[in-house]
């Protein structure tokens, strides 16, 4: 019998087993994954540079030139963004999804999709709208990773930028909403009309509580710019009364020449400082009320309800915003970005202000209202597109109140501003005397001859606001029947106007289907002294007069003032936000106080 062999031991790799598998080939395959996911994870982080996102020259020579400069890009914290911040996401699961999805950009650059400047422009809406739609069904997630609402302070915000965020929070609005075009070219106003209303919207699913820190923030700003605001309407107010000494010692020196006259001849209205309007009113106890008037250019009411124009419409329209809500705060800055020439202002006024710094006084009796208004003069500018300079000669200075009627469309959130429309005098799509004259009936029934008087919409069967397939926008010449302008005069929807000249005379009348003037009971004084116009007018609180809003206690009225200074006309003028006004009632913005 022959000794059998010994048996042959396995190599050490393959005599230890786990769960069925060789233990080394488990250390092997865990050391090659190890080598594959970061060799994988190497790569793909590799495409979220942005040296790789610039290195083909579509991306360097379109987008990468637009992006640089922006705050994105630099910055006071010196915290910059690049592409992929903003369009790649954090998570590993939505990151491999959003890079699967990019992949098809290969297919793209491979056929030249965007391969020239001209194919880029022509494609540049539908890549940037499809963005936006991704951006907005993930609930601005990238903007989010950097940007917090409960790390805002409104304390550090615009006053504009803070009230929407706080809105935002409120409704569920999200970041790319508003926020299009901050890193690239803004190309909002090119999308459809009706994709951004759908894309805007607000989604209830969006919407968070406000933190606690951001509510105390909002809280210390406001205090502060109250007092900030007190303490400037003091020292207005000093300034105000020095001023009115000065007019009185003058009117005090005035008459005591004219009595020393031997034929004893008064002091005329114009050396005295206007007629005795308001002279049983104790205008010292009544409180006055600061008045901002900004330049508004060719900002229409169309234009306001544009959401390719402005920013705001859709919170105006959609969600039952009061212009006062986003802008009260900004008015220096507005009006004097639109007077200074642009878009809203293709012929500026070289010289002329930005905005007015007004006063008003509101007093009433049992029968009659009471305006006393006061600015400070500001010196002539000349028109350089009318001859000599002067618009309207005879009048240094225009005064105008609006108190807006019932059921006019968004009339308690802009105001007078119902009435402002694009085809109006010196607005852009003012017809010309030919196309006026190529309507006679309108024409007629207007008295039109070379412009067009504002008018409230509703006495237009149609309103063009959109600009569609490239309609004029405005409705001048769509006039309702006359029959339907007679029944709206009879509901009260119009706006009551009151216009006041630099020599004290005044009108009374409304704004309809055009600016009418009738018989309603109205007087007035105006005067410039020590460098102030005073300008008091007074009107019946309820006339009964067609044309003549009632004014009654426990109601508040949404009313407007405009000055036309300088000698201007048409809408070369300065006005103010909606404004409340109520008899009695100091919660409104103008309290009619009775005396």
């Amino acid at each position: 019998m022959t000794q059998s062999e010994p048996e042959k031991k396995k190599p050490i790799w393959r005599r230890y087993f786990l769960w069925g598998m060789p233990v080394a080939g488990i250390a092997a395959a865990f050391v090659a994954g190890i080598i594959f996911w970061g060799g994988f994870n190497t790569a793909m982080e590799a495409t979220n540079t942005e040296k790789f996102c610039v290195s083909c020259h579509e991306m360097r020579d379109y987008i990468y030139t637009e992006y640089k400069g922006t705050i994105h890009d630099v910055n006071r914290s010196g915290v910059g963004a690049v592409c992929s911040d903003c369009h790649v996401p954090k998570d590993w699961t939505h990151k491999i999804i959003r890079k699967i999805q990019a992949s098809k950009e290969l297919y793209g650059k491979m056929v030249g999709t965007i391969s020239t400047p001209e194919k880029f422009e022509a494609k540049r809406i539908h890549l940037a709208m499809n963005e936006w739609q991704r951006m907005k069904k993930t609930d601005s997630r990238e903007c989010r990773n950097c940007h917090d609402f409960e790390s805002m302070m409104p304390e550090f915000q615009k006053p504009r930028a803070r009230q929407q965020h706080l809105n935002a929070m409120e409704v569920g609005q999200t970041c790319i909403d508003c926020h299009k075009g901050i890193a690239h070219s803004n190309i909002r106003d090119r999308a459809p009309e009706d994709f951004l209303e759908e894309l805007e919207a607000p989604n209830p699913a969006f919407a968070r509580p406000i933190p606690p820190e951001y509510l105390a923030s909002l809280e210390r700003i406001e205090a502060k710019e109250a007092a900030e605001a007190e303490a400037e309407k003091a020292a207005r107010k000093a300034q105000q009364e020095a001023v009115q000494a000065q007019i009185a010692a003058a009117v005090d020196a005035a008459v005591a020449e004219e009595r020393a006259k031997a034929d004893g001849t008064a002091t005329d209205a114009a050396a005295s400082g206007g007629s005795d309007v308001g002279g049983n009113i104790d205008w010292n106890a009544v409180a006055s009320t600061d008045l901002k008037l900004f330049y508004p250019g060719q900002a229409s009411f169309e234009w306001v309800q544009n959401g390719k124009t402005h920013g705001g419409a859709r919170p105006l329209t959609k969600g039952g915003d009061q212009c006062s809500t986003c802008h009260a705060k900004e008015l220096d800055a507005i009006g004097n970005k639109i007077v200074a020439g642009g878009d809203l202002e293709p012929t500026p006024i070289p010289g002329k202000r930005g905005v007015i710094d007004a006063t008003v006084q509101a007093a009433h009796d049992d029968e009659n209202l009471y305006i006393r208004l006061q600015w400070a003069d500001a010196g002539h500018n000349p028109v350089p597109f009318v001859d000599g300079g002067k618009m309207d000669p005879d009048n240094p200075i225009k005064v105008a109140m609006m108190i807006t009627g019932t059921g006019i469309e968004l009339g308690e959130q802009v105001g007078c501003w119902a009435s402002c429309h694009a085809d109006n005098t010196y607005m852009p799509f003012a017809p010309d005397a030919e196309t006026i004259a190529a309507n006679p009936d309108v024409a007629g029934r207007l008295t039109a001859k070379d412009t067009v008087t504002k008018y409230i919409s509703e006495s237009r069967t149609e309103v063009e606001v959109k600009g569609r397939r490239g309609k004029p926008l405005g409705g001048w010449d769509k006039l309702q029947a006359e029959e339907q302008i007679a029944q709206y005069l009879q509901d009260g929807t119009f706006l009551d106007l009151m216009r006041v000249y630099a020599d004290g005379s005044a009108t009374n009348g409304y704004l309809l289907e055009q600016r009418v003037v009738n018989d309603g009971e109205i007087s007035a004084s105006a005067s410039l002294s020590g460098g102030m116009w005073t300008v008091v007018f007074s009107r019946p609180l309820n006339s009964g007069a067609p044309g003549d809003v009632p004014l009654e206690p426990g109601k508040t009225y949404t009313v407007g003032f405009a000055i036309h200074d300088d000698h201007t006309a048409a809408r070369f003028h300065h006005v103010t936000l909606n404004t409340s006004l109520a008899l009695d009632d100091d919660s409104a913005d103008i309290n009619v106080v009775k005396q």
